[in-house]
């Protein structure tokens, strides 16, 4: 039987743990080769066994830091070379940055969790869309969180931050609207993340979905037949959302 992802060129940051792992190994189930960036050079060792083991081709393992932005360029210039194009973006490296008043946030703190959370996400797009728009239909989700939306006291610096995320996303698929290239954000809601565990120490993280399912609907995102642009997937709400402005 054919995969869906067959021949597709899947990049995922963020992919040694949690969301980006569980992700990278659904896109390999698929059928794509995935291009897997994360700092942590064991981790990326385990997804490429994990990829593996579940009948998916051998990974590129990219040991990246997103704060290195020449890293970035030259990761794009390498895949040019080597196929000429990207088919898949996902966007999903993270930090959860200070949790603090705001009038406490350390500045140098901020500046790291904004390199990495927004930063570090523009430069995928300005170094990769050019190879995105060669794919006869490129896909890209940005993971966010629905922190984006809540507001909650002491958890502002990673809140904007996935704010500024889910407008930049929003933004690409505006530019992109008349192009095969299809931009979407998810939500995942609560998940069995080690994010997850700093945040809140005392849940029991059997509570809460495990990453598997997260990756199951941004997979669903990514394929040829996903038509839907400039959206917002809710995992908890089981659907897309429209962007509306404030009532």
């Amino acid at each position: 039987m054919t995969k869906p992802l067959a021949d597709k060129i899947a990049l995922v940051t963020g992919a040694s743990r949690g969301i980006g792992f569980a992700t990278a190994v659904a896109l390999a189930k698929a059928g794509a080769h995935v291009v897997a960036v994360a700092r942590t050079v064991g981790g990326l060792e385990e997804l490429d066994d994990a990829i593996q083991a579940a009948g998916g081709e051998p990974a590129t393992l990219v040991p990246l830091d997103l704060a290195d932005t020449d890293g970035i360029a030259r990761l794009a210039l390498v895949l040019n070379d080597r196929y000429g194009r990207l088919d898949i973006l996902v966007a999903n490296a993270g930090r959860l940055g200070p949790v603090t008043p705001m009038s406490h946030v350390d500045p140098k703190e901020w500046d790291e969790l904004m390199q990495v959370n927004v930063t570090a996400n523009l430069h995928l797009l300005r170094c990769f869309d050019a190879l995105l728009r060669k794919a006869p239909a490129a896909r890209v989700v940005f993971v966010s969180s629905g922190a984006a939306h809540s507001g909650k006291a002491y958890r502002g610096p990673y809140a904007i931050s996935k704010a500024a995320l889910e407008m930049m996303g929003r933004t690409y698929a505006a530019e992109t609207a008349t192009t095969p290239v299809k931009v979407n954000v998810v939500n995942p809601g609560p998940t069995r993340t080690r994010m997850r565990a700093q945040l809140m120490p005392g849940e029991d993280p059997q509570t809460v979905q495990p990453p598997d399912e997260a990756a199951a609907a941004i997979l669903s995102l990514c394929l040829p037949s996903f038509q839907e642009t400039g959206r917002l997937f809710d995992l908890r709400a089981g659907r897309l959302l429209h962007y509306n402005p404030p009532d």
